[in-house]
């Protein structure tokens, strides 16, 4: 990227480095900031491509397929089940697509800024850490936001506490790897930063969340070259402090383990049930029987993008007074409901891509050698979090989710790149 003037260094190199590194606080207030900041480095960059004639950026095989993806959903929503709410979401789901190819370009401008992004990470982190535990113990936080059912922090009446940390778990942790390369104070406060922000996974009552965080942990375990302690320090303590926590205060424990075996129908046979188990729940299974029948009826497109809350309640699908939500909690279940067979096989694609070379960088491990970093393992430890299918998801259109997904995209590209060149 060459600029010919100040201004021109601002409004396309400064100021989208700004946006960027506040996306992590932008999420904490909600999707309009981060979605606005998204929008807006998308729109300078392709300013910037177009005023400078340079479209190379875009001459890329992850860039060809979001693309062909892209204009799947378009055509998916003109002759399907049309609607202006599904309109919107395809039409302008392309932003995500040049936002990570912009911020991989700035990245291989300078990538010194990754430092503010870090630290922005990083004091997010301490802030809920600190109002988090404050609310899960004295029952408000700093603002006197009641803690009603579960420790939400600055999140208030979203419960997505334990959402944030987990998503955004990987990258802190693998900046952390190549910004500290050298061990100092920071360093060693970083570590309780770690372990008091995984047992606030658990204390937010977050299942899922919980889930992920020690998803992407047994990934960086096993497949990291010199993370593999860290990473199991950090485990094994968050893991002893949790312990310690639900037996002074089993509020969270009941939720996340009582609860769930308690869903799954294990441990309990309430009224004299007889249906068996259930997939999580009874409701998340009604969800997924309803989803598969709207599959079974429009095996090829689907009923169209974020159509499910829309035919939930149609007879056809209905399976109870549970069947209906806005979405039915599973991203493949969603895909294959909505966006149909097609749909699915991009997902189908993108999960056996990132698979095979995980095997490979496995297989290699085996040789003392490694196809990824150390640091590529951790932010593709937040990729996997997002391809695992078998456990209960956010809606897949959703702009906060995309965004905190896509956040791991731009430093994957720039550093796999970095390795090649």
């Amino acid at each position: 990227m060459r600029f010919n003037s100040t201004i021109e260094k601002f409004a396309f190199y400064n100021f989208p480095v700004f946006l960027f590194c506040l996306i992590p606080l932008f999420l904490i207030t909600g999707p309009f900031l981060s979605d606005l900041s998204v929008s807006l480095i998308s729109v300078l960059f392709l300013s910037y491509c177009i005023k400078k004639k340079t479209f190379f950026y875009f001459k890329n095989i992850y860039f060809y397929f979001f693309s062909a993806f892209w204009i799947y959903l378009i055509i998916n929503t003109l002759i399907n089940n049309f609607n202006l709410d599904s309109l919107k979401i395809s039409l302008f789901f392309f932003r995500y697509g040049v936002f990570v190819i912009a911020i991989a370009a700035l990245l291989n401008k300078d990538s010194k800024f990754i430092k503010y992004f870090f630290y922005c990470i990083f004091f997010c982190f301490i802030s809920l850490i600190i109002d988090g535990f404050y609310q899960y113990f004295l029952g408000e936080n700093i603002f006197g936001w009641k803690n009603h059912s579960r420790t939400s922090s600055f999140f208030g009446e979203e419960k997505i506490l334990g959402s944030y940390l987990s998503r955004l778990w990987p990258i802190f942790f693998g900046l952390s790897a190549i910004i500290f390369k050298e061990k100092n104070k920071l360093f060693f406060i970083l570590i309780l930063v770690f372990i008091l922000s995984e047992t606030l996974i658990f204390v937010s009552g977050d299942r899922t969340a919980f889930f992920y965080i020690n998803l992407s942990a047994i990934f960086v375990i096993l497949l990291s070259k010199n993370l593999t302690k860290l990473r199991l320090l950090t485990l094994f303590l968050s893991i002893l402090l949790i312990t310690i926590i639900s037996y002074f205060n089993p509020t969270a424990k009941e939720r996340v383990i009582d609860k769930t075996l308690n869903q799954i129908n294990i441990l309990y046979k309430q009224d004299n049930n007889t249906d068996g188990l259930y997939i999580f729940s009874k409701e998340h299974t009604h969800h997924y029987l309803t989803a598969y029948k709207m599959y079974l009826d429009n095996k090829v497109f689907g009923v169209g993008v974020k159509n499910f809350r829309r035919f939930c309640s149609d007879k056809r699908y209905e399976v109870s007074k549970m069947s209906c939500a806005p979405h039915p909690h599973n991203s493949y279940v969603q895909i294959l409901s909505e966006i149909g067979i097609i749909g699915f096989l991009f997902l189908i694609f993108v999960f056996v891509y990132f698979s095979k070379y995980i095997f490979k960088h496995l297989l290699l491990k085996f040789k003392s050698k490694y196809y990824f970093t150390d640091f590529e393992i951790c932010i593709l430890s937040g990729v996997v979090i997002y391809l695992w299918p078998f456990i209960p998801t956010g809606n897949v259109f959703s702009n906060w989710i995309n965004i905190a997904m896509i956040l791991n995209l731009p430093f994957l590209i720039w550093s796999r790149k970095s390795i090649i060149t």
